[in-house]
């Protein structure tokens, strides 16, 4: 592990690592992996719909034919996004429902999922299968397959993971499972827009991804479901989704998930994202390890999403650290957002590194489209002065690596 090794000065006041010049700067926001502002095209194209398909798409008259054509559309949209059928697409509220959708099609059998899956997918497992198997990962989030898949009836794997951007050889591991009878689910929603989504080439036959986490609106997500899969809806009492989902079509939403996917087919935002925006996290990783305290990084230095870098502060409180960043107009998470106001320590770390100091100590940083390195320049201009604060008054015995 890399670590700097600065030694911690004296107490500092407040003015030394909250520059009064920043009070006026323009706001930093560094968590897209949290959530993403809403495309300019998303929010006209939901305008739109409001104006001219506000029928119900069950019905038969004019608006509702008006309305289920404009749904349709958002269908191919959202399916030519990651090169699925349109009738392979069941729009959801979200990645949370998705999931959970799943566990639902496999209740009372065997699952195995990794440990650091989100928790709409854990919990539901855990609640719903006859058997719950969680998979161990490697230090930096990585899964170790199992020796044998054939126990498991669907095995769950996301395709990077939210907090250390851990990206899993899917396409290997769907096809150990194929091969042993199993059928393979995977969660794309952080991977969505960041690095190339295709089911064909990573072969699954279950995925998740969200509109949000792509400047589309929030409140909808979709579920990819194979031509072939075994399904069972988790909302019942509606032929909605080709009787695969109950309830009134959110068509003024899906409108917005379809601009958005347009987006990022059009403006080539994975390529975007591996050009410009990870030479600026690699930047963000290096000037931390040099100019923090006792920092180290929990994101692998390969194999991670361009955009998304995990740190951790020895003998400084994560949460401390964002409230400080915040003060300064800097918006970091300390992990995922699903988990906020959560005493307990980060369950992705605790099954990668097992250490609750460094789980309580992480700050998430995730890089938009457009971050520039003045941004960069922003976060670090008050960073090590906030970690010196924090570790000067802190209780904690720091650890020399």
């Amino acid at each position: 592990m890399t670590v700097a090794t600065t030694p911690i000065p004296a107490h500092r006041s407040s003015s030394t690592f909250l520059p009064d010049q920043l009070a006026d700067a323009a706001p930093v926001y560094l968590d897209f992996a949290a959530t993403t502002p809403l495309l300019p095209v998303a929010r006209s194209a939901m305008v739109a719909a409001m104006d001219a398909d506000f029928g119900n798409a069950s019905a038969l008259h004019t608006p509702g034919h008006t309305a289920a054509v404009a749904l349709e559309d958002a269908r191919a949209a959202v399916a030519t996004l990651i090169n699925a059928r349109p009738t392979e697409i069941i729009f959801t509220s979200g990645g949370s429902e998705s999931n959970n959708t799943i566990t639902e099609t496999f209740r009372d059998q065997a699952i195995a999922v990794s440990s650091i899956e989100h928790s709409s997918l854990l919990e539901s497992a855990r609640h719903r299968a006859r058997r719950c198997e969680e998979l161990a990962v490697d230090p930096q989030g990585f899964v170790q397959p199992a020796a044998d898949w054939s126990p498991y009836q669907l095995v769950s794997v996301m395709l990077a993971n939210n907090e250390l951007g851990s990206i899993q050889p899917i396409a290997d591991l769907a096809q150990a499972v194929h091969a042993a009878g199993g059928r393979f689910h995977t969660d794309a929603t952080q991977a969505l827009g960041k690095i190339p989504v295709d089911v064909q080439a990573l072969g699954v036959d279950y995925l998740t991804i969200s509109a949000h986490k792509i400047g589309g609106p929030i409140g909808i997500g979709a579920l990819y479901v194979r031509t072939g899969a075994p399904f069972q809806p988790l909302i019942l009492g509606g032929h909605q989704e080709h009787r695969r989902r109950a309830g009134t079509s959110n068509v003024v939403l899906a409108s917005g998930f379809a601009a958005a996917a347009r987006y990022v087919t059009e403006h080539r935002l994975p390529q975007h994202y591996e050009r410009q925006i990870r030479p600026l996290r690699d930047q963000l990783r290096a000037r931390i390890l040099a100019e923090v305290p006792y920092s180290s990084v929990n994101s692998p230095a390969t194999h991670c999403l361009p955009h998304l870098l995990n740190a951790s502060f020895q003998a400084a409180e994560g949460e401390s650290i964002q409230l400080y960043l915040d003060a300064a107009g800097i918006a970091v998470s300390t992990g995922s957002a699903c988990a906020a106001g959560d005493i307990q320590p980060s369950h992705v770390l605790m099954a990668a590194r097992h250490d609750a100091e460094v789980a309580h100590s992480s700050i998430r940083f995730s890089l938009g489209p457009d971050t520039t390195p003045a941004e960069i320049d922003r976060v670090m201009s008050v960073l090590p002065g906030i970690v010196r604060r924090l570790q000067s008054i802190s209780t904690i015995k720091i650890k020399e690596l």
